[in-house]
């Protein structure tokens, strides 16, 4: 199975917005440019939703029945490992291999320096195309990275051949998710972790490393954009050297996590796309959740009632629903209104609030990663918010696909 250019992780908590997820794709292709949807959907959230894998299969099924979508399209087993893999096997086609455990994890020093010994090639002066000054290494430098990243590449070779042996002739993708650690990886790291990849037999399709500065969850890139982007433009041209040097697939690009309303570095992205003829995979996941709520508060009545009542139940509960997410939000507690100050807001209030438009003096980007990772309390409301949604069916779909085609596919694809 091969994967398309150009796809886009397309999350969905509660796998009521497939068909409006799509529509945004469909937007984008009647512009005469091919974004593929990648439904994704992890152990974690399907814990705490308490839904299934196989519902976002059926999700994604239905939405592309009803539009009479003939693209392909993806189901994605989101973070997964070899303790929760097995759940996915029958409803997923793309894995998302999550390694970042074992980073870090010292491989045996006979392991390290076998695979410095079988890649001379990494030693000494690496020139890339596209990139102006040749990698100078040593021989333990190399080893070095290979000691903290050999584990973590085995681990995911475990868990593809378990894939593999579960699905015989069935085509899957494979992702490797490096993402979610302290350090980023540089792009000479990348190269090792990609010949380590390939000599382990992965056909690893997309691959997500940590990039610099900080990715939080549903809000824009902090960091320096000039420097990501030399960043990002070094990891494509290590992506294209590992596929002619080590003879992995050519469909192979890079995978950009928490990528969604990541504003300042679009353009960064968008101009090393077209520069260099990549692709990417940027996975938008939660920002589909808080596009119902904003919604539902639209809606007014009930709709901001309950998305006012969600919003109380995240503040008292912030610290547990923080937690799990620490090192991918940043949230002053300062600065985030009281559940009383909320309840007093008009439908326009909680909108301009939570709505990602950096340049609207209401906009609370703390407000938008507390209910970011809010979810769990919808969840807990269950009929209750899952009524709301099919009540408030209309005005959440426009808004689902309009902040996935306008804020997200239009800056990262099809501007100028």
């Amino acid at each position: 199975m091969i994967l398309s250019k150009f796809t886009l992780g397309v999350g969905d908590r509660f796998a009521h917005q497939a068909s409006a997820q799509l529509k945004a794709c469909s937007q984008a292709a009647e512009q005469g440019f091919e974004v593929i949807p990648v439904w994704n959907k992890s152990n974690r959230e399907h814990l705490i939703v308490g839904s299934s894998p196989a519902s976002v299969r059926a999700a994604a099924d239905e939405a592309v029945r009803q539009a009479g979508w003939t693209k392909p399209y993806h189901v994605d087993a989101d973070h997964i490992n070899l303790k929760t893999v097995d759940a996915f096997l029958d409803s997923s086609d793309f894995y998302t291999i999550d390694v970042a455990d074992w980073i870090g994890k010292p491989a045996e020093p006979s392991a390290a320096q076998s695979f410095t010994a079988r890649h001379p090639e990494l030693v000494g002066s690496v020139k890339i195309s596209g990139i102006d000054q040749p990698f100078t290494t040593t021989a333990e430098s190399v080893s070095r990275t290979a000691a903290k990243y050999l584990l973590a590449v085995r681990e995911a070779g475990e868990v593809y051949r378990h894939i593999a042996s579960r699905k015989p002739g069935t085509g899957f993708i494979t992702e490797v998710s490096m993402d979610e650690t302290d350090s980023p990886q540089t792009p000479p790291e990348l190269l090792v972790i990609l010949a380590a990849i390939a000599d382990e037999g992965i056909p690893v399709q997309t691959i997500a490393p940590k990039f610099t500065g900080r990715f939080n969850k549903g809000v824009d890139y902090v960091g320096d954009a000039v420097q990501f982007e030399k960043e990002f433009s070094d990891d494509v041209a290590v992506v294209a050297h590992a596929i002619r040097a080590y003879g992995l697939p050519a469909s192979l690009k890079l995978s950009v996590h928490s990528g969604s309303d990541k504003f300042s570095i679009y353009g960064a992205i968008r101009r090393v796309l077209r520069r260099t003829g990549a692709g990417v995979h940027l996975k938008t996941a939660g920002t589909t959740w808080l596009e119902e709520l904003i919604g539902l508060a639209e809606a007014g009545g009930d709709g901001l009632a309950l998305a006012k009542q969600v919003y109380g139940e995240a503040f008292a509960k912030s610290d547990a629903l923080c937690a799990p997410y620490a090192s991918v939000i940043d949230i002053d507690t300062a600065k985030l209104p009281t559940p009383q100050t909320v309840k007093q807001w008009t439908s326009g209030q909680y909108v301009a609030a939570l709505r990602h438009v950096p340049s609207c003096p209401e906009f609370n980007l703390h407000l938008r990663q507390l209910l970011h990772v809010g979810y769990k309390v919808a969840a807990h409301l269950g009929d209750r918010y899952l009524d709301m949604l099919n009540q408030h069916r209309e005005i959440i779909a426009r808004n689902v696909s309009e902040n996935l085609f306008d804020r997200h596919i239009r800056p990262l694809f099809l501007e100028a």
